[in-house]
This record gives structure tokens, sequence and C-alpha cells, in this order.
């Protein structure tokens, strides 16, 4: 089957900030007619066969071979779509790019394992010093970011993982960041007026 007829299976959950990821990325690519989208445990036995790591987003091509982390589903899909709109091929703004992308991925890992460890640990078990550590994660990425925001009317791979590290934190709690962060509260809110697919992509319950 020909790359520009091909049709996807995404395995994801609505919840997950790195499938809001790759939601926004087929939304604002023009492929949602393209891929359809199926819920998924991450307890299901067909998803680690898919992917070892029994991890979402995860993309099924049609010959059975999946595509993961939403990084490089991103690249994927973008490859996919013929252009360069999210991400450039090569060069050092690819590289400044990337960079700035795992630094948003690495908002919401730390957000995580916060999560992780307020929810499945009694309150007599938690590390305060490994909490604040985590803590400390999210607030010098944001620090980075409120000092250099990407431009709020550009949709790129940057914008898109920035936007949905701050959602994630809205919703989970991980951090109380807005009122810390003033210049990212408002480019949030300039990106959402900006990028549909936003708004678009929230998950259910917001």
């Amino acid at each position: 089957m020909s790359i520009s007829t091909e049709t996807f299976i995404l395995r994801s959950s609505p919840t997950s900030p790195f499938v809001r990821k790759v939601r926004m990325v087929i939304d604002v690519l023009h492929l949602t007619d393209r891929v359809t989208h199926v819920g998924t445990d991450a307890s299901d036995l067909t998803l680690r066969e898919q992917n070892p790591l029994g991890k979402y987003p995860c993309l099924v091509r049609s010959d059975g071979s999946a595509i993961f982390d939403s990084s490089v589903i991103l690249e994927f899909l973008q490859w996919v779509a013929g252009t360069e709109r999210l991400l450039p091929a090569s060069g050092e703004q690819r590289i400044a790019m990337l960079s700035q992308t795992r630094l948003a991925d690495g908002i919401i890992d730390a957000g995580a394992l916060i999560i992780y460890e307020e929810r499945y640990h009694d309150a007599s078990m938690r590390s305060q010093e490994w909490l604040e550590h985590q803590r400390g994660k999210i607030r010098r990425a944001l620090a980075v970011f409120e000092a250099s925001p990407p431009d709020p009317r550009q949709t790129d791979a940057v914008s898109i993982g920035l936007a949905c590290a701050l959602g994630f934190l809205d919703r989970r709690k991980a951090v109380e960041w807005r009122a810390a962060f003033p210049g990212l509260s408002l480019w949030l809110s300039s990106f959402a007026e900006s990028e549909p697919a936003f708004e678009r992509t929230q998950p259910p319950g917001l």
C-alpha cells in the first residue's frame, strides 16, 4: 500500500498527554480520516505485543508494524503528510527544537511521577524530598519556557508539546504553575485561541 493512502490505528488513552500530542498532530496535519482511534488499557496484552513496553500512544500501520513513542509518531506522521511544518528535517534549528520538545516531555514525565507517588503511596511512605526533586524539574523547565516561549501563533512540535504539558499540569495539579509563570499562562491562552486543535483534543471531563 502506498504511504499516501495508508491508514493507521492509534492505540491510546484519551487522558494521556502524550496521546494528546499525537492527536493534535493528526488534526493539524489533516490526517484525521486516515487514523482510527482505539482506546487501550495499559494491561492489554495485544498492546504489549505491538509495543513491548506496553505504553501508549502506539501507532499501528496497515502491515501490523508499530511505531512509538509520541515523538517518533510525530516525525512519522509529518513524513506521511509530506511536510516539514512541525519540525525541520535537518540543521541546527531541528536540534534546538528537539531539545525543547524533550524539555516539554520531561515536564510530563516528572508530573506523572509525582501523581504516581501520591496516588499509590500512603502519605507516611512518600518521600517529600523525592517529590520536591520532581517539582524542581518542572519548575526549572517552565522557567526556561517562560524566559523564551515559542511563538503562540506558530503550531509546531515545540508549541504542541508545551501546550500538552501545561494542559496536563492544569488537569492533574502536579504543580500549581500559573501564578509563578504568568507569561506561560498568557502564552497558553494565546496558543489555544490560535490553534483550534488544542480545544478539540481536550481530555474528557474538562
